[in-house]
């Protein structure tokens, strides 16, 4: 069975794309820690992150640190840190999220509440500088 990312990729369920590469595909969080939070995944469909094949694996990480540097120009923030969990859905991905403190990546907290003006905003400011 499809992962909620792979139906987001082939586009049966909507989302805030940031951008894409052949193989790797970016879009907000709908429940962002921060305003800008980003996850970045591989097109191809692999549970975890560790068993991504090696080249799938190194372009999922010059792409999430294209995003990265996008989320720094367009944020004010202290820098953009990445975190990788993997336990909410069984494909593989990268969180990319503006912080300015350590208890910014806090998955516990409140999340930020955007409409989907200020998503779609955000998704073309990060997805501008790519």
């Amino acid at each position: 069975m499809s992962s909620i990312f792979s139906k987001i990729i082939a586009g049966d369920i909507r989302c805030y794309k940031v951008g894409e590469t052949e193989t790797c595909f970016a879009f907000l969080d709908i429940n962002p820690l921060k305003k800008g939070h980003t996850l970045v995944i591989p097109k191809k469909e692999v549970d975890k992150l560790f068993d991504l094949d090696d080249q799938t694996y190194q372009e999922l990480f010059d792409f999430t640190k294209r995003i990265a540097q996008s989320i720094e120009k367009e944020f004010d923030c202290n820098r953009a840190a990445m975190a990788v969990v993997g336990l909410e859905v069984p494909h593989a991905h990268v969180h990319v999220i503006p912080i300015d403190y350590l208890s910014d990546m806090d998955f516990g907290q409140k999340r930020e509440v955007c409409t989907p003006e200020e998503f779609q905003d955000i998704a073309q400011r990060i997805g501008s500088n790519l």
